[in-house]
């Protein structure tokens, strides 16, 4: 069988540092109370001229670059994120115009912070059925520009980034010591849509509006769903966490990276954290994490990885991949 398995990894972060102290200048907040609830000391920021798809491009050409790859040998590209450049056409037509990519299909998935996990997984299907033999796929966000910067328990959570990966079709046995993604596990449930929402929209309202979340519920929410969606995932491989040998969770918050870890009885030495650096930064925080952790040498061949995002939907899900 073939297995989508991945060849090059690569990010991107706008040079703009914004430090937890930037908010005490307007907020009510501090820096430790902000650390202390989320465990995000700073953030990156795009600048004014500076897009989701400028974000996308960078990431794209160093995961192209780490793959050993020319974009013309990419067959498709898909782009998840809540925060294009335009209405339309898709962010991952911009990235693949910017890359000089003229054959395949670029489309743009939306899942909020699982974005990345729900693209992935499609990304997958893709390769498994056929329809692609190499997928640049990549997680990309501006969350900059959907902030109520009045409301201290959203606007200090988020950040700008962008993390890409290179899937390749590669033959398999089937077994679950193979490489690449062994198992996908999503799941979404509208009826909690008013926990993590933006309250403007092209149909609704006509203007972008900002991110509006009840904290507390979605923090309930994020730690049962994440643990049963990442075993689910690993049952799937015919895996448990004891097999795991990375996990890679969406960076959204440490309590929640850590209450995950718990449940799934994976110890914190195990688990990759960016947050601290990089805050929220939705569905480019899954590849950038990847991105940074390959880049510090810390994943080996055979390496067994587990990812897992919850956003706004509600929608959820987990990735089992061998490295």
């Amino acid at each position: 069988m073939i297995r989508p398995v991945i060849r090059g990894t690569g990010h991107y972060l706008p040079t703009r540092v914004v430090p937890n102290t930037e908010f005490s200048k307007t907020l009510d907040t501090s820096h430790d109370w902000i650390v202390s609830r989320s465990g995000i000391e700073r953030r990156h920021f795009a600048a004014e001229d500076e897009f989701t798809s400028d974000l996308a491009i960078h990431a794209a050409r160093a995961a192209l670059e780490n793959a050993g790859i020319d974009a013309t040998e990419l067959d498709a590209i898909i782009v998840a994120t809540s925060t294009p450049d335009f209405t339309f056409p898709a962010v991952a037509t911009q990235v693949q115009a910017a890359l000089g990519m003229t054959k395949g299909f670029a489309f743009d998935i939306q899942a909020v912070c699982a974005g990345f996990v729900f693209a992935l997984a499609n990304a997958s299907g893709l390769i498994a059925a056929g329809q692609a033999q190499r997928v640049l796929v990549i997680g990309a966000e501006t969350f900059s520009r959907i902030m109520d910067w009045t409301d201290r328990g959203t606007c200090v959570l988020f950040g700008d980034g962008a993390g890409a990966v290179v899937l390749e079709g590669q033959p398999g046995t089937g077994a679950n010591t193979d490489r690449g993604v062994l198992a996908c596990d999503l799941n979404s449930d509208g009826r909690y849509r008013d926990l993590l929402y933006v309250d403007g929209g092209v149909s609704r309202t006509g203007s972008a509006g900002v991110l509006r979340m009840q904290g507390r519920e979605v923090f309930r929410h994020a730690v049962e769903k994440l643990a049963e969606t990442a075993t689910s995932a690993l049952d799937k491989a015919g895996l448990s966490s004891a097999d795991v040998d990375w996990v890679v969770p969406h960076q959204a918050n440490l309590r929640i990276i850590k209450g995950t870890a718990q449940k799934l009885g994976v110890p914190m030495e195990r688990v990759i954290v960016t947050v601290q650096d990089h805050g929220n930064t939705s569905a480019a925080s899954i590849p950038l994490a990847l991105s940074v952790a390959n880049a510090d040498g810390r994943f080996k061949p055979g390496d067994l990885i587990l990812t897992e995002a919850i956003g706004g939907g509600l929608s959820w899900g987990a990735v089992t991949l061998r490295w």
